[in-house]
């Protein structure tokens, strides 16, 4: 009696295909999985482009604010220096304290809501004062509003 071939053949040419069907399908589960990955990564890469872009055209037009508003103070401060340069004064309204029990009623000096004029000087001091102290503002400002609006987002 021969032994046949043909059917231990047939066993081991469909364990071959069952292994390699079984390999196959692995590979393609790491592949979907791998494309899935990345898939996700670009959408999240996408997404931090379009915020960042977004952020970059808000920043931009916050700067584009407080540049005008910048621009705006110093051109009223030019005027007014302009002012004074063509004979203009600086007038300062003042208050006096009210005096204490040991100075006399009597004393001589400025009435309450009195306005006084400052000299030349003291006028153009008080406009670069103020003009720094309008330039501090709005750097404050848009310190604030960009805070708000970009950090604490």
């Amino acid at each position: 009696m021969k032994f046949d071939w043909k059917p231990v053949l047939l066993l081991v040419v469909m364990a071959v295909l069952g292994a390699l069907a079984f390999w196959y399908h692995g590979k393609a589960a790491d592949e979907q999985y791998r494309a899935d990955t990345a898939e996700h990564n670009l959408n999240l890469a996408n997404d931090t482009i379009n915020d960042m872009q977004t952020r970059q055209r808000d920043v931009a037009a916050l700067d584009a604010k407080y540049t005008k508003e910048l621009a705006d103070a110093k051109v009223e401060n030019d005027a007014l220096q302009r002012k004074l340069d063509n004979g203009g004064r600086v007038l300062v309204k003042g208050r006096c304290p009210v005096p204490s029990s040991t100075e006399s009623a009597s004393t001589s000096g400025m009435g309450n809501d009195a306005t006084i004029e400052l000299s030349d000087i003291a006028g153009r001091n008080v406009l670069g004062i103020r003009a720094g102290i309008k330039q501090d503002q709005s750097a404050l400002r848009v310190l604030q509003e960009y805070i708000n609006t970009q950090c604490l987002k």
